[in-house]
């Protein structure tokens, strides 16, 4: 059918499993690690499994890896619980590889009773010599000659705690030649004395990602294991545990990751940026992290449309950023309530103005007529920005200036009279008159004007914080740039304006609303505002300044 958009290739596979009646129904599965906060590369995963099973009409486990205690924290797996509920999914079960501890613990010993298995007494540098080069084959030690018998009392006092860390491993018994590194005995159990966040002091041996991961999938029934393009390799080892366990046939599938200019999506390296305080903490507004997106203003609606747009390809590349803030402005022009917040005020009085005040009425959200209208004080004296104001200005200015005329937002035509300027020669206030006839909405004055400036009204204004971001990164590609990506975090990433002048309206702003500030950008209200201090976050600008700035 004409624009009717094309299947990528995991939909592919999975319309033609259904239609050859392999499956009745579909079973993905996302499966984070509790090491740390999801970051955007994770929301193009999460709307992935959890957007085809919403197509295909099937279901979604949350599958917690929490195979190393010595990482995870409940913290973690709270964060990534409510980022997948933020980006608008459910899981049809919240699972975690430490409840089958007990079947894997089973599964080695069924390994081993099949000499498929062994423990294993040397070092891991040991190891690492035995495996061999990619082209050289490996070689198997004394310890792979050990008994059925002997191995499973060793493994029974590895579980015991018998022995210390690194002491001893169980080693899968598969290929010692294979032209596949991973499948030359790989480690599939260790030793580890530490507390689990979830079964305490249970366990001190642990399985390895590789032993945990398919059986989990398979005990679940999972249809079709979803991974990134690096686990490609780690498929052969899936698939041999499977079918020498004769269990569940789950299959994995991959695809490319998400790689994005000026950031970073390495759980290490987010978390040295907090560590090292390059940045606040997870949720930074900086942070490629998905409460870090939240906090700074992003809607789950804009990072599901990026995820489509992107879509799912089977080769590596790198997204421009500048993509997923087109998403964020497309919704946020839509939905976000229009204010007028002044950043560099200057103050201009409306010298011929003899009311005290009045109320004019503006709309909230031209893209929404439901959203109304708000009512906005104009008074005497009044905030302009600096910039919107030049005393000797150059050909096509045409914002104020000496003798020049504008219109105030939704209110009127002025015109400036008089500079006035302090003993150092400073401008510090414009004296100006107003047209009356040419009220916003009933203008009979017959002047046009080619510019508009925001205001607000100087008695009325509220002072505001406003924190205005940028991209974290300096360089498009770090991981291709050479030195410490530190070295090229952006400087300018934060800029904090500490009082601006809103219009009043914004004293009982909420965080989860959004706010365009008129020709500033769009703004949220940031979690550490409080009654005595409003601070706003810069979710994005207005039109993308960085591509023309940078080229």
């Amino acid at each position: 059918m004409d624009g009717e958009k094309s299947l990528n290739f995991i939909e592919e596979i999975i319309e033609a499993d259904l239609a050859a009646g392999k499956h009745k129904n579909i079973l993905t599965r996302f499966p984070p690690e509790p090491n740390g906060y999801l970051h955007i590369g994770h929301a193009k995963s999460i709307c992935l499994n959890f957007g085809l099973a919403k197509k295909y009409g099937g279901k979604t486990n949350l599958r917690f890896d929490d195979t190393n205690p010595s990482t995870e924290e409940t913290e973690y797996v709270e964060s990534i619980k409510e980022d997948v509920k933020w980006l608008g999914f459910n899981w049809a079960n919240e699972l975690y590889a430490s409840n089958y501890f007990d079947n894997l613990y089973v599964f080695a010993k069924q390994l081993i009773e099949k000499e498929l298995a062994y423990v294993d007494d040397s070092t891991s540098d040991e190891i690492a010599e035995q495996k061999g080069t990619p082209t050289t084959a490996g070689k198997r030690n004394k310890y792979a000659e050990r008994t059925v018998a002997e191995n499973l009392q060793l493994f029974e006092e590895m579980k015991e705690g018998k022995y210390e860390d690194g002491s001893k491993v169980l080693r899968a018994k598969i290929d010692m030649a294979s032209s596949n590194m991973l499948m030359r005995d790989p480690i599939i159990y260790r030793i580890k004395h530490a507390h689990h966040h979830r079964t305490g002091n249970k366990w001190c041996i642990y399985p390895m990602y590789d032993f945990a991961h398919g059986q989990s999938d398979s005990i679940e029934n999972i249809t079709h294991s979803i991974c990134t393009l690096e686990f490609i390799p780690h498929r052969e080892l899936y698939n041999w545990f499977i079918e020498k366990l004769n269990i569940f046939p789950s299959h994995q599938y991959e695809f490319a990751r998400l790689n994005m200019t000026y950031t970073v999506m390495s759980k290490r390296k987010l978390l040295q940026l907090v560590n090292e305080k390059y940045v606040s903490a997870w949720d930074d507004p900086r942070m490629p992290t998905i409460s870090g997106m939240r906090r700074r203003g992003y809607t789950a609606e804009s990072i599901r449309e990026f995820c489509d747009k992107i879509g799912i390809a089977r080769r590596e590349n790198l997204i421009d950023i500048g993509l997923l803030e087109f998403c964020v402005r497309e919704h946020l022009n839509k939905i976000s309530l229009r204010r007028m917040v002044v950043l560099e005020p200057l103050k201009i009085t409306i010298t011929n103005y003899t009311q005290t005040e009045e109320m004019l009425s503006s709309e909230n959200n031209p893209e929404d007529e439901n959203t109304g209208n708000r009512q906005i004080p104009f008074s005497k004296e009044l905030y302009i920005e600096k910039e919107d104001f030049m005393e000797n200005p150059p050909k096509k200015f045409f914002r104020l200036c000496p003798g020049g005329m504008v219109r105030l937002k939704g209110a009127y035509i002025i015109k400036c009279e008089e500079v006035v300027k302090d003993t150092e020669g400073n401008i510090t206030e414009l004296k100006c008159t107003y047209i009356p006839e040419s009220k916003s909405g009933s203008d009979t004055s017959g002047i046009h004007v080619k510019s508009v400036l925001h205001w607000v009204s100087a008695k009325h204004a509220v002072p505001v914080e406003l924190r205005l971001y940028d991209r974290l990164l300096t360089v498009e590609n770090v991981d291709a740039a050479e030195g410490d990506f530190k070295d090229y975090i952006n400087p300018s990433s934060l800029q904090i304006i500490a009082t601006a002048y809103a219009e009043p309206v914004l004293k009982n702003a909420v965080i989860n609303e959004r706010y365009q500030f008129l020709r500033k950008g769009y703004f949220c209200l940031d979690k550490n505002s409080n009654e005595q201090k409003l601070v706003f976050n810069r979710t994005v600008t207005l039109k993308d300044t960085w591509a023309k700035v940078n080229k």
